[in-house]
């Protein structure tokens, strides 16, 4: 705990084996409180790896939800065991989680609700190997993003995030798709609502074992992007009412 403020990793994942012990080693206890794994039909044995390592809250999904609908799962479990401050870390180790700390202390001490680990800042992307293709990919997206969004972050598309208990509860996340898209519609949810967001320069890592989609995937991926800023866009000028903007309740 950070002030009395509850902190939970949750960990989104899909064929992780490989990497999920070296993740899960790093996280600092000295402030997190509790684990929860969401297994999206891996198949490998990342459920097993989870229970080996001592993960006490894993939940496996018998069919494959897509990422956005194994991050539901996540959230629903960490807010269900009273997080307040609630870490999106991916476990195949891409992002560190000797991170934690710093974005945890953002949110703990009410400076900012959201925060994100970015790897453009400080040219993390490149230095750690990101393909060429998908650092300007990522440019061209942000920049897009940005001039509709009516925003300046340095990048939309990490995997690293943290979270306030406020903004879990402020936006309907389960009304986003289950695909990757669903990363954007929440950073959409999360302005559209009037939270802020910060940012910390996070180094990355591209390896073989790493967790990455395909150039089709990206494509689609850029699409669906593209797609939610304009919904954005013409929901703020009064244009659209998407339902990803409407309360819970409703």
């Amino acid at each position: 705990m950070i002030h009395g403020k509850k902190i939970v990793v949750v960990l989104p994942a899909y064929n992780a084996a490989l990497t999920l012990k070296k993740t899960y080693e790093e996280i600092p206890f000295d402030i997190v409180d509790d684990v929860v794994l969401v297994d999206d039909n891996s198949k490998d044995n990342t459920v097993e790896v989870a229970h080996s390592v001592g993960i006490k809250h894993v939940i496996k999904h018998e069919k494959n939800k897509g990422y956005g609908g194994n991050q539901k799962t996540c959230y629903d479990k960490a807010l269900d065991l009273k997080a307040d401050i609630v870490i999106m870390l991916h476990p195949d180790y891409q992002y560190t989680p000797k991170l934690i700390h710093s974005m945890s202390y953002i949110i703990a001490n009410e400076l900012y609700p959201v925060v994100f680990g970015s790897r453009i800042l400080g040219k993390g992307a490149l230095k750690g190997g990101m393909p060429m293709y998908k650092y300007i990919f990522n440019r061209m997206l942000t920049f897009t993003q940005n001039v509709l969004v009516n925003q300046k972050l340095s990048e939309y598309h990490t995997g690293y995030r943290a979270f306030s208990k406020e903004v879990l509860l402020g936006i309907n996340y389960h009304a986003n798709s289950d695909d990757f898209v669903f990363d954007n519609q929440m950073i959409s949810q999360i302005f559209y609502a009037g939270f802020d967001i910060a940012e910390v320069t996070c180094p990355t890592k591209y390896f073989p074992e790493a967790s990455s989609i395909n150039f089709a995937r990206s494509a689609k991926y850029g699409m669906g992007v593209l797609g939610t800023s304009f919904v954005h866009f013409f929901n703020k000028i009064g244009l659209m009412n998407s339902k990803i903007y409407k309360p819970k309740d409703k």
